[in-house]
C-alpha cells in the first residue's frame, strides 16, 4: 500500500502540495487550508480540500470528458481514483499529469467585483480593457473580458497587467492561446452555472505545456478558491454580493469584528467558530448546486 512519504514532496502553496509519482505524473493534494489578502490563515475550514477536488473533478470532466463537445482545452487531470493515490489524502488529492507551466494567472471576469472594480473606478479599464461608463459593483459586463495578472510569489500580492504585458513575457502567440482558452472555459462553466441557478462572475485558471508544447488546463477549475459563484435569484448590481467562496472570510477579517487591520503588516486572526462553520458550508452548497450531488460524494 502506497504512502504519502514514498512520494518527494516538490512544492506547497497556498492550499495545495504538490508530489512526485514518477517522471510524467504528478500528486496534487488540497488541503483544508484558506488564504485571504495573501496571507494563509492559521484556522482550517473542515471539508474544504475534499470539495476544491470534488468540484474540479466535476468540472475537468464537463469540459474535457467523453460526453464534452468540442472540449476548449486538454486538462491535466489523469485519475481522481487510482491505487496510486494514498489512502491518507484519497478524496482530496489528484493524479495528474505534470507540465511546464505558464507565468500567468489566467482570469476570465464576466461582472465586475474585486480588484477589477477598484481598477474600473480608477482608470474606467480594467487590465488595459476599456469599459463602457456608469458601471457599478457587479455590473454585467457586455462582453466577458480576459484579464491577466502576475503569479506572485507565497505572501506576495498577484498584480493585474495588460494583455501586452502577458505577450512581451510569453510571446503573441502564446498569449493569444491563453486569452482564447481562458474565455472558452468561461464561457463553458458560466453557462453550465446558470443552468443550475448560479451566475460564475469570474475565474482565475492555471495553464502548462506539456512535452509536446500543447496548452494544457492545469492546477483547479472553478471552485470556491478561484471564482465568485453568485446565486442569480439574489443578483442585485449596486452592491457586493451574497457568495458560495471564501468572500465571506474576506468579509469578516474586514469588518470591524475581527479587529484586524489588512495594511497593518501583521497576520489575520483566527477564524471565530461561526465563520468556519459558515464558510464550510457555503463551500458545500456550491458543491451540491453545481454538480446537483449530495455530500459527501462516493469515493
Amino acid at each position: 500500500m502506497v504512502s504519502l512519504a514514498d512520494y518527494p514532496h516538490l512544492a506547497s502553496g497556498k492550499v495545495r502540495d504538490l508530489y512526485e509519482v514518477d517522471d510524467e505524473t504528478l500528486l496534487l493534494v488540497a488541503s483544508d487550508r484558506i488564504s485571504a489578502f495573501d496571507h494563509v490563515l492559521e484556522t482550517p475550514i473542515p471539508d474544504k480540500g475534499r470539495v476544491l477536488t470534488a468540484l474540479s473533478v466535476f468540472w475537468f470532466g464537463l469540459l474535457g470528458g467523453a460526453d464534452a463537445a468540442s472540449p476548449p482545452v486538454a486538462h491535466h487531470l489523469l485519475a481522481a481514483r487510482d491505487e496510486r493515490i494514498p489512502d491518507e489524502v484519497r478524496g482530496r488529492a489528484l493524479l495528474v499529469r505534470r507540465l511546464e507551466m505558464v507565468p500567468v494567472e489566467c482570469v476570465a471576469r464576466g461582472y465586475l467585483a474585486g480588484s477589477g472594480t477598484v481598477d474600473y473606478r480608477a482608470t474606467g479599464s480594467v487590465c488595459g480593457v476599456e469599459l463602457p461608463e456608469g458601471l457599478t459593483e457587479a455590473s454585467m459586463l457586455p462582453d466577458p473580458i480576459f484579464t491577466p495578472a502576475t503569479k506572485a510569489e507565497m505572501g506576495e500580492h498577484d498584480e493585474n497587467v495588460s494583455f501586452s504585458y502577458v505577450a512581451d513575457l510569453v510571446g503573441a502567440e502564446l498569449a493569444g492561446a491563453l486569452r482564447d482558452a481562458t474565455l472558452a472555459v468561461y464561457a463553458r462553466g458560466s453557462a453550465y452555472a446558470a443552468s443550475r441557478g448560479i451566475i460564475l462572475a469570474d475565474t482565475k485558471l492555471e495553464f502548462g505545456r506539456d512535452a509536446s508544447g500543447a496548452l494544457v488546463l492545469g492546477d483547479e477549475v472553478l471552485t470556491p478558491d478561484s471564482s465568485r459563484f453568485w446565486p442569480a435569484d439574489a443578483y442585485e448590481p449596486g452592491h457586493a454580493q451574497s457568495s458560495f467562496d471564501k468572500q465571506y472570510v474576506r468579509d469578516w477579517l474586514t469588518a470591524p469584528e475581527s479587529g484586524w487591520d489588512r495594511h497593518s503588516g501583521e497576520a489575520p486572526p483566527p477564524l471565530p467558530e461561526k465563520v468556519v462553520e459558515a464558510t464550510r458550508g457555503r463551500y458545500i452548497e456550491a458543491y451540491t448546486r453545481i454538480t446537483g450531488q449530495q455530500w459527501p460524494p462516493a469515493l
